[in-house]
């Protein structure tokens, strides 16, 4: 393909979602958001619901304990989904601490304000369990077997980051364990980057966090002719980045 054509752009995105590999990642009922997202949006587009009895899609949240892992976008859709869905219980792990109501004075403009965003599935969840479904500064130590191979719950423990030890920035803290119950646990931690298979076979560069390696500005990876831009060079952003950068790689591309 590389001889047929002078420049190839590469915006594949960043589709490999981050996983949670610890004790009991093989149960069933424990999904990666995307997938259970786009499950009930297939489903809704084949059904063409009209007012009827919802069907629901073959991964559901309808009278189940459901524990969302990951505090962005993704994780909150998956919170109003499965508050549409019927689920009978909703908690969202969240492994930073909680972030304050207002900017620190570590933290001034123009910088990105890290402040408490609530959005609308924390809002729903509140309003039909009667409180905020974020549990913060909380790290998932294994999942609990039904005893039939499906998922019966997390163990769990505490965090303080004001404490790191050698290995990590965070200290477990003593006698905290609590387990939650879960039926459907969702695991919505981000991307780590493009389908490393890509890379792979082009024997392309890829940086630390495997992204495709290119330089913002001219976008070309480690081999001529090819270039990156979006979401498989600088990692999981935006759309408007993704806009942004393809046109500016267009410009880049056609020196």
């Amino acid at each position: 393909m590389q001889t047929d054509y002078d420049a190839i752009l590469l915006a594949c995105g960043a589709t490999q979602p981050r996983d949670l590999a610890i004790p009991g990642r093989q149960l069933t009922g424990i999904h990666y958001a995307t997938t259970f997202l786009h499950n009930n949006t297939q489903t809704l587009l084949d059904h063409h619901p009209n007012g009827r009895e919802t069907i629901l899609p073959p991964i559901h949240a309808r009278d189940k304990d459901v524990i969302v892992i990951g505090g962005g976008d993704t994780g909150n859709d998956c919170i109003g989904t499965s508050i549409r869905h019927g689920c009978r219980s909703l908690v969202n792990f969240e492994l930073l601490g909680k972030p304050p109501a207002e900017r620190m004075a570590n933290n001034p403009w123009p910088q990105w304000p890290r402040i408490l965003r609530t959005d609308y599935g924390h809002q729903e969840a509140t309003a039909c369990f009667g409180q905020d479904p974020r549990q913060f500064a909380i790290l998932s130590k294994q999942f609990i077997d039904d005893g039939h191979g499906g998922v019966a719950g997390i163990e769990t423990v505490r965090i303080d980051w004001s404490k790191p030890d050698d290995n990590q920035p965070f200290t477990e803290i003593a006698g905290s364990e609590e387990i939650f119950s879960a039926q459907l646990v969702l695991l919505a931690m981000g991307f780590l980057g493009p389908e490393q298979q890509i890379a792979d076979n082009l024997g392309l560069a890829c940086d630390i966090r495997s992204n495709f390696k290119a330089e913002y500005g001219n976008f070309a990876t480690s081999l001529p002719g090819i270039f990156a831009a979006g979401d498989c060079r600088r990692g999981q952003s935006l759309v408007v980045w993704a806009i942004a950068e393809g046109r500016a790689a267009a410009r880049a591309m056609d020196l």
